[in-house]
């Protein structure tokens, strides 16, 4: 049971990161594509906006295929989780916790699955583990 828990929440979190990640990239899914994301960057006082907006979404698009399919399942995790610290720090930490206000509340508990994974690994329902 507890394999088919990971398998839960991997797959879960993977389809969550790719979709953003889908967003910020090309724009899909009424996403700002990476002009917007970088444009969002600099305003939060990043330097090199263009370069991080890259970075950060293909990170999220590749991080959660990799999460789906159970391959590179820590080192994608660890990724993930640097991007959510970051945007707690960097976005919603001034607007307190809860999501109706724009706080931290969704980004920590998304923080929270990536750490699990770190800890639990990709299970045995993964391609790393050939079913």
């Amino acid at each position: 049971m507890v394999d088919l828990g990971i398998l839960v929440l991997r797959v879960s979190l993977g389809v969550i990161f790719a979709a953003h990640g889908l967003q910020k990239a090309f724009g899909l899914f009424g996403g700002p594509g990476i002009k917007g994301f970088s444009e969002m960057l600099s305003g939060l006082g990043f330097s090199y906006p263009l370069a991080w907006a890259y970075l950060a979404a293909y990170t999220e698009v590749m991080g959660g295929i990799f999460l789906i399919l159970g391959l590179f399942t820590r080192g994608s995790a660890v990724l993930l989780l640097i991007l959510m610290v970051v945007a707690i720090m960097k976005v919603h930490i001034g607007k307190g916790f809860f999501l109706a206000q724009g706080g931290s509340e969704y980004a920590f508990i998304i923080a929270a699955v990536c750490f699990t994974l770190i800890f639990l690994g990709p299970g045995k329902f993964s391609f790393i583990n050939k079913f």
